[in-house]
């Protein structure tokens, strides 16, 4: 089994890259972004293709059109360690054929992979029925997708530049949805607005 795997992040990479090769059938080519990522399915046709959902070139879900066509319409899967429920709907909604959790364990995550290849869409149970219920909450009803994508880094601790590099939009992009994070939650501030999204349990 060939496995594309897309990460920025070199210590990730290797971690995942690590778990998948512990099965014996299975054979990783690693590469640091989408571009890389395109180049390689165009070269070879992976079984499957694992997309970091924030690394370089991704521009949010545009890039999983972009892989999906580079690999022919091989099955192409999102990774994400900080992914709102809400982008996990939207991928499966655009096509991806799973959406994996980087929290994952090693077992799951060769599992997880596995189901794909067979020509599934994975996406962990518990993982599904916590975005129901984040669907649910009264708050996050009010906000659309990008707006609890930076809302969960606000909760975070981050400025809006490391916001802006992690979901590739421009910073005054950022200052403007949090503009209207404060004003939808009747916040004074952007810290008040975590504290009020913390107190609700969303994050």
């Amino acid at each position: 089994m060939k496995v594309l795997l897309a990460d920025d992040h070199d210590l990730v990479r290797d971690a995942l890259k690590a778990y998948l090769e512990s099965e014996k059938d299975i054979v990783v080519t690693t590469v640091p972004n989408l571009s890389s990522a395109c180049e390689a399915a165009r070269k070879t046709l992976f079984d499957v293709v694992l997309l970091d959902y924030s690394m370089p070139g991704m521009n949010g879900l545009e890039g999983l059109d972009k892989a999906i066509e580079a690999g022919d319409g091989r099955p192409v899967a999102i990774m994400s360690g900080t992914a709102s429920k809400a982008v996990a709907q939207e991928a499966l909604a655009a096509g991806a054929a799973g959406f994996l959790p980087k929290t994952m364990g090693a077992k799951s995550l060769v599992n997880a992979v596995r189901f794909i290849v067979a020509g599934e869409t994975y996406v962990p149970v518990d993982f599904m029925n916590a975005a129901e219920i984040e669907r649910a909450h009264p708050i996050a009803s009010e906000l659309s997708g990008r707006e609890l994508e930076v809302l969960e880094r606000l909760c975070r601790g981050l400025a809006n530049k490391e916001i802006a590099r992690e979901l590739f939009l421009q910073e005054v992009t950022i200052k403007l949805h949090v503009k209207t994070l404060c004003r939808k939650l009747n916040a004074r501030n952007r810290t008040q607005a975590a504290l009020i999204a913390k107190d609700a349990g969303l994050f």
